[in-house]
């Protein structure tokens, strides 16, 4: 019963079959293959859009850092709720990246930006006033740290906020397809259609070996060359990166990623379900994706512990589970014993 997380869950086999197939015989170097060139298409099909440029990488922190690298100013600041992946898990590489960005942190319930803190962070702004850190950037997170989504609605509304005050308008969708899946929408309206700007879109989450991409959308291609300079100076520029643009075809193709992360969200509600039916447990947030989040008395978590059950304590007094595209009946039957 491992709920840890769905990084830990491994590959699906259709990846690592298109591995195999990239595998074979030589092929151009540092993204001049022929499979990124079909990913282009693959992505341009997927987004509804041919006007965007895009980078691989193989981890969520890279992408994230290197995304705001090329959004953000060293003098400037990035506007995230406090409990953002990249204010909270990333050990300061936005920062890095930037060469000194900000990270200015904002509350909101659930992991989303409260558009009251929002309201007063932009208005707040004063490029002239040269003692203070101007923000430039809003980061929204899809789904968030915990776990909810950003309607369509709010992220247009948000992006719209943020573009009137200046600021650029950055998406880390790490679990971009369990967000899509559970609200029912396409990727071009929950991302470039909303007012994002560079999205990084998750996949290691969801089904790959380590595969992220992202994507600089309309205006914001004019800093593609500046994120490419700058991915190669920091060694995310990997000599065969076919491999990696293998992936991300193995989990277009037929929309594999949004099957794979239904699975996970219907695993999830059935977590929630067993989980909520046991005197004493409360859910936190709403189950929005593969991610549940319930407070549950001591005695209960140590024993599902004692019966195998990985699952992770969160702040705020509570836990979490996790669902992947393996989480099936068996370990849901599991942690149902567990739970007596």
């Amino acid at each position: 019963m491992d709920f840890s997380s769905d990084t830990s869950a491994p590959a699906h086999p259709g990846v690592i079959e298109a591995l195999g197939e990239a595998n074979r015989g030589h092929a151009p170097s540092y993204g001049a293959d022929e499979l990124h060139r079909r990913l282009r298409a693959a992505l341009a099909e997927r987004f509804e859009t041919e006007d965007f440029d895009f980078w691989i990488t193989a981890s969520g922190t890279a992408a994230n850092a290197l995304a705001l690298s090329v959004m953000c100013a060293p003098t400037g600041a990035v506007l995230c709720h406090h409990e953002a992946h990249i204010a909270r898990d990333e050990r300061g590489a936005p920062e890095f990246f930037t060469g000194g960005g900000k990270l200015a942190l904002l509350a909101g319930s659930g992991g989303q930006v409260d558009e009251a803190e929002l309201r007063a962070a932009l208005s707040a702004i004063d490029r002239d006033f040269v003692h203070e850190t101007p923000a430039e950037t809003l980061s929204l997170t899809q789904l968030t740290e915990c776990g909810t989504a950003y309607d369509r609605a709010r992220l247009t509304h948000f992006a719209a906020l943020a573009r009137e005050a200046g600021l650029n308008v950055h998406l880390d969708g790490a679990r971009l397809a369990n967000a899509l899946v559970s609200q029912g929408e396409r990727p071009a309206d929950m991302s470039w259609k909303a007012g994002v700007d560079v999205l990084t879109l998750g996949l290691t989450k969801t089904g790959a070996m380590g595969c992220e991409i992202i994507l600089l959308f309309g205006a914001m291609r004019a800093r593609f060359a500046e994120l490419r300079a700058r991915a190669k100076r920091s060694g995310h520029m990997p000599a065969k990166m076919r491999y990696l643009a293998a992936q991300a075809l193995a989990l277009l193709a037929d929309d594999l990623w949004l099957s794979l992360a239904g699975q996970a969200n219907k695993a999830a509600r059935q977590v929630s379900n067993s989980l909520c039916a046991h005197p004493g447990v409360e859910l936190v947030y709403p189950v929005d994706g593969n991610e549940v989040f319930v407070r549950m008395p001591g005695e209960l978590a140590e024993r599902l512990r004692a019966a195998g059950a990985r699952f992770y304590p969160w702040p705020g007094d509570c836990h979490r589970f996790v669902c992947a595209w393996t989480t099936g009946d068996a370990e849901i039957e599991a942690l149902n014993a567990a739970l007596g």
